[in-house]
C-alpha cells in the first residue's frame, strides 16, 4: 500500500499512533477489541463513505467501531492524539509555521438531519453545525494548515456561516505542546484570502505579533481612498508570500479524498469533527 493513500494504517503509522492511545482495558466489561482493527474500520467507513452496517466482516462488529468513535470523540482522545502528533512533528522541526486559513463547504446527506438535542454530547452545538440554503443542507469546515499542506485546526459551522467570524476560533485551536514551557500558539505568518480582510482580524494578528498576509478587497480600498488622509495607509501585503496560500487548499483536497467527509453523513457535529481529526491523524502519522 502507498503510504497515506489507503485505508489501513501502515506499520510505520501504527508505530507512531499506538503509544498515544488509551489503555486497552476499559473501565467496565472485558478487554477492548484491538485498537488498530477498530481504527482501520472507522477509517474505511470515512474513506469510502460506506454505511456503518455495511462495513466488511474483517473489521468485526460495526457497533463496536461506532461506539469507539463516539467514546473517543466525547472524551477527547482523537484531539489528544492529533495534538501529540503535531508536538512530535514540531519537536523534529517538521512543522512549518507559515500558516494558511480557509474554509470549504460540504453537502450534508439527508441521513445527517434529524438529530435530537436530548442525549447530545456536551459542547454539541444546538444546530449540529448544519445549515440550509439554496444549496441544500450543508456544513462548513474552517481550517488552518501548515506550510506543508497538513491541517492544524478545525472548526465546523453551518454552511451559510461567514469565514471571518470563525477566524478567532480557528486561531485559538492552534496549540502545539512543547517539552518545556507553554504550548506554541502563534504562527510566524498567517495567510488568508479577501474574506479575512477585516480590521478586527488584522488587529488580532498584530496584537499577537503575527504577520498578516491578506489582500484587501477592492471595495475596502476604494472606501479608504474616499476618506483621504482619514483613511490611513493601506495594509501591507506581501504578494510573493501570498503565493503559498495554496497550501490550505491542498490540505482541503487531502481531507476531501475521504468520501465520508466530503459528504457529511453524521448527525452530530461531535462525531463529524472526530472523523476530521481521524483523517488528520492519518495525514500526520504518514509524514
Amino acid at each position: 500500500m502507498v503510504v497515506g493513500s489507503g485505508v489501513s494504517l501502515t506499520d510505520a503509522q501504527w508505530a507512531r499512533i499506538k503509544p498515544l492511545l488509551p489503555d486497552r482495558t476499559p473501565r467496565r466489561g472485558g478487554r477492548w477489541r484491538d485498537h488498530r482493527q477498530v481504527i482501520d474500520a472507522i477509517a474505511f467507513k470515512y474513506r469510502t463513505g460506506t454505511p456503518w452496517m455495511d462495513l466488511p466482516e474483517r473489521f468485526g462488529s460495526w457497533k463496536g467501531a461506532h461506539s469507539r468513535l463516539r467514546m473517543w470523540a466525547i472524551d477527547g482522545t482523537w484531539e489528544r492524539v492529533f495534538a501529540a502528533l503535531l508536538a512530535e512533528a514540531d519537536a523534529e522541526d517538521d512543522l512549518d509555521w507559515v500558516v494558511s486559513v480557509d474554509s470549504t463547504i460540504v453537502r450534508a446527506h439527508q441521513h445527517a438531519a434529524g438529530a435530537r438535542p436530548k442525549g447530545a454530547p456536551a459542547g454539541e452545538p444546538h444546530d449540529h453545525a448544519l445549515g440550509r440554503s439554496r444549496g441544500g443542507l450543508t456544513t462548513k469546515i474552517h481550517l488552518a494548515a501548515d506550510g506543508r499542506c497538513r491541517p492544524l485546526a478545525f472548526v465546523i459551522t453551518p454552511g451559510q456561516a461567514g469565514d471571518a467570524p470563525a477566524f478567532p476560533r480557528v486561531m485559538a485551536l492552534i496549540r502545539v505542546p512543547r517539552p518545556v514551557g507553554r504550548p506554541r500558539t502563534a504562527p510566524d505568518m498567517v495567510l488568508g484570502d479577501k474574506a479575512y480582510s477585516s480590521r478586527a482580524i488584522r488587529s488580532h494578528l498584530r496584537r499577537r505579533g503575527i504577520r498578516a498576509v491578506i489582500p484587501q478587497p477592492a471595495d475596502q480600498a476604494a472606501h479608504r481612498k474616499r476618506l483621504g488622509s482619514r483613511g490611513g495607509r493601506p495594509p501591507a501585503f506581501d504578494r510573493e508570500a501570498y503565493k503559498q496560500r495554496n497550501t490550505v487548499e491542498r490540505a482541503i483536497n487531502k481531507i476531501k479524498q475521504w468520501r465520508g467527509l466530503a459528504t457529511r453523513y453524521d448527525k452530530t457535529a461531535t462525531i463529524y469533527l472526530a472523523g476530521l481529526h481521524l483523517a488528520a491523524i492519518h495525514i500526520w502519522s504518514a509524514r
